[in-house]
């Protein structure tokens, strides 16, 4: 992996797009949580796409080029929702593969809907995404000891919401 972004950073191509590719799931994910629709998350991912090209040379270590890229799509997707874009409504919030792993029933992905759009991404980038609460702290430019309580605060949502199965496989 850091070879392939040494070569992305060398403005290679084809580095460039195979990097691209590896994160197109997790970017997807990530915008889908934020944003209402698939032309909006599909922008926004694009428009990443063409920020990480752009800027790829500003960088500083390999190591953090996922936290980076994320934090750079969801200053995207922000901006799509200050342009006056919505909110994901409850009803369209995707089902969550790594969720489903654990629970293959409605309740669980209409629990994880019900909660705020703030406790949802982190959960989202903790639980679907593997972010460590400081990688998170550094995404989202939140305190961590926020990132710890949004995270608690999630589960204690899903808990009420999903009657305290969540608790047992998280």
């Amino acid at each position: 992996m850091e070879e392939l972004i040494a070569r992305a950073r060398r403005r290679e191509p084809k580095a460039f797009t195979e990097l691209m590719q590896m994160h197109m799931q997790p970017m997807y994910k990530v915008a889908r949580a934020m944003l209402c629709s698939d032309a909006d998350v599909a922008d926004a991912v694009q428009e990443t796409i063409l920020g990480c090209w752009e800027k790829i040379g500003q960088l500083k270590e390999g190591k953090y080029f996922k936290t980076w890229m994320i934090r750079m799509l969801i200053n995207k997707c922000n901006d799509i929702l200050r342009a006056g874009r919505r909110y994901v409504p409850e009803e369209r919030m995707p089902e969550v593969a790594a969720f489903d792993r654990h629970f293959e029933n409605v309740e669980w992905n209409e629990a994880l809907k019900s909660i705020d759009e703030k406790y949802r991404l982190v959960i989202m980038l903790y639980y679907v995404e593997g972010f460590k609460t400081s990688e998170i702290s550094q995404i989202l430019d939140i305190p961590e000891s926020t990132v710890r309580t949004r995270l608690s605060r999630g589960r204690e949502k899903m808990a009420v919401i999903y009657g305290g199965a969540e608790r047992r496989a998280l």
